[in-house]
């Protein structure tokens, strides 16, 4: 199965975090928080979006950063993916 956005929707994989700091301290699980950077795993077509011109400016493989609170979180064979608008990537890490 696959998962293929419509619209302006962009599905992302989520980076694993870092489990210890650049000075050497290990995080526990509970206190560490999800990053906010994932690699883009496919793209809509774009297209016409609620009356506008929509045109994709990421590709699968990206690395992006994304808002905090956006997008729907899905699960599919067991995998985690974040659904979200590409008004949502805030930024294209080269």
């Amino acid at each position: 199965m696959k998962l293929v956005p419509l619209g302006d929707r962009v599905v992302l994989k989520q980076l694993v975090a870092e489990e210890t700091t650049k000075s050497g301290i290990v995080l526990p699980g509970q206190t560490k928080e999800k990053p906010q950077q994932a690699e883009v795993v496919a793209v809509g077509p774009g297209g016409n979006v609620d009356g506008k011109e929509v045109v994709m400016q990421v590709s699968v493989g990206d690395k992006v950063i994304y808002s905090k609170y956006s997008g729907t979180e899905v699960e599919l064979e067991e995998e985690e993916y974040i659904v979200v608008r590409q008004n949502d990537i805030l930024a294209v890490i080269k």
